[in-house]
């Protein structure tokens, strides 16, 4: 009996530092270094603030230590106000601090992170999605187990990920973002001629079921497909997060039984 015991108390030992050592990740936000993109009118449409804040805050307010990066690194500008969770987190957990001192490509070491989280604004499009540098990363952090979510035109952002096997690591999935047609009927993007792609057509050309207004019952909703937890509707960006989490929590209970 006192033999089964000092097993059982080693396995349960071993399981904790397993957890504990896959919980101690970091989750990397990804953001646009873009100002202007070419509309005197809509050059602030960059990085979505409420489409990044309230995400941080979820990740932080859960222990997960959180690191930005962006295509130059340094200081990014966000667009909108900072309100509800958005003014609490630039106030108490250190948002804009973070956010500012974003890592530069090279400075991100890929085995320190669990999952990638990128928001909306159109500056995404412009930068991140062409930055070979940032699409290696998102690809190396899918491939090692990791989570990858997306909110609006934030999973435009990854739409052109390759995995090593050549093919899109959307294909074959089911990836929420920003809708053509409200691009095409909205004078903020020029009716989406001043966008370098349009999300939806993006994410179809490269192999995916995109998932928007169109297509969902509820324009609210999260969609999860295997590693991939994306939204179309700017509030939602939080439980995109809460998602991610949640398939960290039974990633992480998978590795640590094995």
């Amino acid at each position: 009996m006192k033999f089964v015991s000092v097993i059982f108390l080693v396995v349960s030992l071993s399981f904790s530092v397993c957890l504990n050592a896959y919980a101690s990740k970091k989750v990397l936000i990804i953001v646009s270094n873009m100002i202007d993109m070419g509309d005197s009118e809509k050059h602030d449409a960059r990085n979505n603030l409420w489409e990044v804040a309230p995400p941080y805050h979820i990740f932080i307010s859960h222990g997960f230590e959180v690191d930005f990066a962006s295509p130059q690194g340094g200081k990014v500008e966000f667009s909108m106000d900072p309100l509800g969770i958005s003014s609490y987190t630039i106030k108490y957990e250190n948002f804009l601090g973070k956010a500012n001192s974003s890592l530069t490509p090279k400075e991100v070491k890929v085995s320190d992170y669990w999952a990638v989280y990128i928001g909306g604004g159109y500056g995404p499009l412009f930068d991140v999605a062409n930055s070979q540098e940032l699409q290696s990363i998102i690809s190396k952090i899918y491939q090692a187990g990791g989570v990858i979510g997306g909110g609006g035109h934030g999973s435009g952002a990854f739409a052109n990920v390759r995995l090593p096997s050549g093919e899109y690591l959307v294909k074959g999935k089911r990836i929420a973002g920003f809708p053509d047609s409200t691009e095409k009927s909205k004078s903020w993007a020029k009716e989406g001629s001043l966008l370098p792609f349009l999300v939806e057509s993006q994410l179809n050309k490269n192999g995916a079921f995109a998932q928007n207004k169109e297509t969902l019952k509820d324009k609210t909703e999260v969609i999860i497909d295997q590693r991939i937890v994306s939204t179309m509707f700017l509030p939602s960006a939080a439980n995109v997060a809460k998602e991610m989490i949640g398939l960290r929590k039974s990633n992480a209970v998978e590795k640590a039984a094995h």
